[in-house]
């Protein structure tokens, strides 16, 4: 009742499909994280925007956290490279450096597809690197944002 704590695709990688497991505890009934989450799925998918974000129950360490809280600040329409992602981690910690590799590892665990948006962080090179559901979803969530010449944000905003 908190909040939504996972968002899987129903076909990808053997880790999605793992997923299934979870399949037992979903209700059709209505209750509070379904309605607001349905909700943004729905504006997301006609192409819009959406202006909230429904309440989520983010669960993992400390490190997943903070990378998924980043992941969060990054705009609909942009994208962000694990490398920015890895900078502003360091920053945050006070460390002269973080592992993108490591930020890859976090986001790769976001339990939150589409409203984590995990599909905004890209390679350094601008090619799209890594997503569970499958390079094709992440490369079709992105062209839904309209995204074609991949513009990077600058990661402290």
């Amino acid at each position: 009742e908190i909040g939504l704590t996972g968002l899987y695709f129903t076909q990808g990688t053997d880790e999605d499909l793992a997923q299934a497991d979870l399949i037992p505890w979903y209700s059709a009934e209505k209750s509070t994280p379904f309605e607001p989450a349905g909700r943004w799925l729905d504006i997301y998918f006609a192409g819009r925007k959406p202006d909230f974000i429904p309440p989520l129950h983010l669960m993992g360490t400390a490190f997943r956290l903070a990378v998924w809280k980043i992941l969060l600040r990054i705009p609909y329409g942009s994208v962000l490279t694990y490398g920015q992602v890895a900078r502003e981690i360091a920053m945050q910690r006070h460390l002269p450096k973080m592992s993108a590799q490591a930020v890859g590892g976090a986001v790769a665990h976001n339990p939150i597809s589409i409203i984590v948006p995990c599909h905004r962080v890209i390679g350094a090179n601008g090619q799209l690197t890594g997503y569970a559901g499958g390079i094709d979803k992440k490369a079709a969530l992105l062209k839904l944002e309209k995204i074609k010449n991949f513009h990077f944000i600058d990661s402290n905003h």
